[in-house]
């Protein structure tokens, strides 16, 4: 007997008869994998459990009751990598119901639910969910911190009406600061030139939208920071860099605003560093954007 065959068919009946035993952090689960589509165990646990033998017991739980599936991808010495979780059908069914939305008009597709194993795209989304893991991680440990708002890549496109398209969207809270940052998660499969096009449009974003987000590019090795922050010198938007080793964690001090050589900040850190102030160009931009706007409003 495998282990799809212990996994009842998902249908009404069934979610009726679950949804009485899912605890709130279950439902937390099964949102936050309705949002950003995958985690791994050891992401899950951080952000949910005190240990991964418990995660590891619950999360099966909720997979052999069809509100999970995962997979397990190799890595490039073809060894198993730990399993990947993703929302299953009646996990989207419990959400979308919870959310009061029409199932059929829901993001969740059987189709496209596993397919992000087989994706390219898969270790940087994975990436970019452990760093907003750990943020989560650090508030459930930490007094005084809080990672309020995260935003995925998709939601942010929407919001932004595409103009910007960061990897996410958070907003951390730590010792009284808050800062509001877009984060660039790099896996160095892009030329340094494609930052150029990336800072034009958070400069376009910041234009349309008046606020000054903290960008925020994660490298994976310092020699790529360096090339990186070469070319990121002329930004007119606020952007710190980190290049974090494998045991610093994204709200320590690992970000070097631009500007300030030789300074590693907290990320909360950077709500103390004073925005670069704009230019006369950039301010006759926003003012001209916001009559075309407000004359489009009053018709």
């Amino acid at each position: 007997m495998n282990a799809s065959s212990l996994r009842p068919r998902a249908d009404d009946g069934l979610v009726m008869a679950v949804a009485h035993r899912l605890t709130e952090r279950d439902r937390s689960i099964l949102t936050m994998l309705y949002r950003h589509r995958v985690f791994t165990t050891d992401q899950l646990a951080e952000m949910y459990f005190n240990n991964v033998n418990t995660a590891q017991h619950r999360l099966t739980t909720l997979y052999k009751l069809r509100l999970l599936d995962r997979f397990q991808p190799l890595d490039h010495h073809y060894a198993s990598l730990p399993y990947h979780y993703v929302l299953d059908q009646l996990g989207a069914m419990v959400v979308t119901a919870e959310r009061g939305e029409d199932p059929d008009k829901s993001r969740w597709r059987a189709d496209k639910a596993l397919a992000i194993g087989k994706s390219q795209r898969l270790r940087h989304l994975v990436g970019v969910n452990g760093f907003f893991s750990a943020l989560l991680a650090e508030s459930r440990r930490t007094e005084g911190c809080d990672l309020s708002l995260w935003w995925s890549e998709r939601h942010c496109s929407d919001q932004f009406d595409r103009i910007a398209q960061p990897d996410g969207l958070g907003r951390w809270e730590e010792a009284g600061y808050q800062v509001i940052f877009c984060l660039e998660y790099d896996r160095s499969t892009e030329t340094l030139d494609r930052f150029e096009k990336k800072l034009k449009s958070y400069e376009d974003l910041q234009v349309v939208s008046g606020h000054a987000y903290w960008i925020c590019f994660c490298f994976g090795h310092p020699r790529r920071e360096v090339g990186a922050r070469r070319v990121l010198a002329r930004a007119t938007v606020p952007v710190a860099t980190a290049a974090p080793g494998p045991t610093q964690r994204p709200h320590e001090a690992i970000w070097a605003p631009l500007g300030y050589e030789n300074v590693r900040l907290r990320l909360a850190e950077l709500a103390t560093v004073p925005i670069p102030p704009e230019s006369e160009e950039r301010v006759a931009e926003t003012q001209a954007y916001r009559r075309r706007a407000a004359e489009q409003w009053h018709g």
